[in-house]
């Protein structure tokens, strides 16, 4: 009789590991490998350039005896590897694989969710490891290095302090950057906004734009007690549902809805994945969490129909063949970001979670059952109201909801009303109003509208945008207040440098460009040597290590002599100087923007995305100086 062989899991979590030991019982041994075990040295640039870009791992300090225990464990059986189904997950299966000297067996499992039903399966249809994902991953990892180790010696020596650069954070700072500029250079035009209101409803002036009106004119709008129903159109109008979250679409709607900062939800998500404590044992509550797929398992579509019906009847159940808009860049194998089991309630879960887990479970949880719903439909109702003389008319738009479908569980705001007037018929206005308004630039980026606009100018991946944007706060190159993100003095200055000297590195389109020459050696259409090959060729032509970064910008900073005063750097760090002899410290996270070799320092009204104050050139928007505190 042949001995039954071991056989051993490894997963990235302690959490996770408890969660997949819960539902395999004593058949597997479950060990987690705490994250990566094997990464590029940390006190040297580990890539020979020589040698076709060829990279040296290492152990990571603190990781030998994981090493030594996944070793062993390979020897006492069979070894099955379920690091995570991302490319960073690939990378990770493939570096224990080769401490291991499992390379090229069918050893490695992935899944989107850590249920029973989907655990069994994989642990049952191991396959290889996917070379082209583990190589798009490697040269994602050198491009890094070739931009880290390269351009954050140079900020070290020229600041004094522990800054960096790197592709992804570089492009995102950009974003930031730009858009300060587009704020002060902003200027804006009166205008006003003159609404009637009838019977609970309004309508505003009909005009092709913004228009500011004379007084005269004004006046005789204010005295109009009359109008009349030129035009009333009633149609049907449907609202579709909400596609079920992605990993953008969950860090977007949590942080408008929940307040929480894209590195909180992903945080949240990652343990409500890996799973918690119940009195039924250690459960997962949602599939994989970083994932650019709004796929759903007919498995867990049918789980939801059944729901919905149970709940809310057969009407509320969505179309079962509904074909959704995707992205044709997707990793397929992944799905959306649902429960796992959609009949676990909020409520039910609530017993389980700590509140900002369900909350943020509530929220997945609705969002799904939301997107497997019909949509809501409205008797939506255009009139056009004008002036018995017919001088001004003003347009209306008024929802009479019909059926609330979806919006059973996704609530959306609506103006909804019903609009009881016919063609011709005569309407008194309750009143006019007349708002005197400026037109306002766009507003400043949250962490939510960041990440919608890496996801849309390509970007980065669902798996770093939460990081990237962490890394921006913590360097101080980006500042948070009140929700909105601001540029402060040392990263406006780092990305002066770095626009002027490596501009394709801070390039929108040529990190994007990137990205999706990673995506197509996934795909195994380019090879991750000529990716490199032909980046490091751009950036090595233009790279000095032995860059000196002159730091003397005009301000908008007067002195108390009257001149203007400059900014520069020193042995404690930046400071104003003028000519008379006066010096003014300045923090490193001070709000500014350098625009046309200029730099602006001084807070701004965050809420409204405007300056605080206007002034000096022409009809330029500038900060308003520096205020103490």
């Amino acid at each position: 009789m042949s001995k039954k062989v071991k056989k051993y899991i490894v997963v990235e979590s302690p959490a996770k590991a408890k969660t997949i030991k819960s539902i395999l019982g004593n058949e597997y041994e479950v060990f987690a490998s705490m994250g990566h075990i094997i990464d590029l040295p940390k006190n040297k640039f580990g890539v020979d350039l020589e040698k076709d870009f060829e990279p040296e791992f290492v152990v990571i300090k603190g990781k030998e005896k994981v090493v030594e225990k996944l070793k062993d464990l390979a020897k006492k059986g069979e070894l099955l590897i379920a690091s995570d189904m991302d490319r960073e997950g690939e990378a990770i299966a493939w570096h224990i694989a080769r401490v291991t000297n499992t390379l090229g067996k069918k050893n490695r499992i992935v899944f989107s969710e850590i249920t029973p039903r989907v655990i069994r399966e994989a642990v049952k249809n191991p396959r290889e490891i996917d070379m082209k994902k583990v190589r798009a991953q490697l040269a994602r990892r050198i491009l890094d290095r070739i931009v880290g180790y390269s351009l954050s010696p140079v900020l070290w020596r020229n600041f004094k302090t522990n800054l960096s650069a790197g592709r992804v954070q570089s492009a995102t700072l950009k974003l930031v950057c730009d858009r300060e500029r587009e704020i002060l250079r902003f200027v804006p035009k009166k205008y006003h906004k003159i609404t009637v209101k009838f019977d609970g409803l309004t309508a505003e002036i009909d005009v092709k734009e913004k228009k500011f009106f004379d007084s005269e004119t004004l006046k005789e709008i204010k005295s109009i007690d009359e109008l009349v129903v030129e035009e009333k159109e009633v149609s049907l109008k449907n609202f579709s549902p909400p596609e079920p979250f992605k990993t953008s679409t969950l860090q977007q709607e949590a942080y408008s809805k929940l307040g929480f900062s894209v590195s909180k939800t992903m945080m949240i998500a990652q343990q409500l994945y890996e799973g918690v404590e119940t009195k039924d044992g250690h459960i997962a509550f949602i599939t994989y969490m970083r994932t650019d797929s709004t796929r759903v398992s007919d498995y867990a579509k049918d789980e939801a129909r059944n729901l919905i019906t149970e709940v809310f009847g057969e009407d509320y159940v969505g179309a079962k063949g509904a074909k959704r808009k995707g992205n044709t860049k997707i990793q397929d194998a992944h799905e959306a970001i649902r429960p796992t089991n959609v009949f676990m309630t909020p409520e039910e879960a609530g017993k389980y979670l700590n509140p900002d887990q369900k909350k943020l479970y509530e929220l997945i949880w609705k969002r799904f059952l939301a997107s497997q719903m019909k949509p809501s439909q409205y008797e939506e109702t255009r009139f056009v109201l004008r002036t018995k003389d017919g001088k001004y008319r003003f347009k209306g738009t008024v929802l009479k909801k019909i059926f609330d479908g979806y919006e059973k569980v996704w609530t959306t705001e609506r103006n909804t009303g019903e609009f009881p007037f016919e063609e011709g018929e005569s309407v008194k206005p309750v009143v006019v109003e007349i708002e005197e308004q400026e037109t306002k630039p766009k507003p400043r980026y949250t962490e939510g509208s960041l990440v919608k606009e890496m996801e849309r100018l390509g970007i980065g991946r669902p798996s770093t945008y939460a990081s990237t944007i962490k890394l921006l706060l913590n360097r101080g190159y980006i500042k948070k207040i009140r929700g909105y993100l601001y540029p402060t003095v040392v990263g406006s200055v780092v990305m002066d440098y770095l626009e002027k000297k490596y501009s394709d590195v801070v390039s929108v389109s040529f990190t994007a460009e990137m990205e999706k020459d990673l995506d197509e050696v996934e795909q195994g259409k380019k090879t991750d040597k000529i990716v490199l090959q032909e980046f490091y060729q751009s950036f090595s032509s233009v790279f000095d290590r032995n860059d000196r970064i002159v730091i003397d910008f005009p301000t908008n900073q007067k002195c108390s002599c009257g001149k203007e005063m400059r900014l520069s750097f020193g042995k404690y760090g930046f400071y104003l100087k003028c000519e008379c002899g006066s010096t003014r410290s300045v923090r490193n996270d001070e709000i500014a923007v350098i625009d046309d070799g200029k730099i602006f320092l001084g807070r701004k009204d965050s809420e409204s995305g405007s300056p605080d104050g206007r002034s000096i050139k022409g009809k330029r928007n500038l900060p308003e100086k520096r205020r103490k505190g």
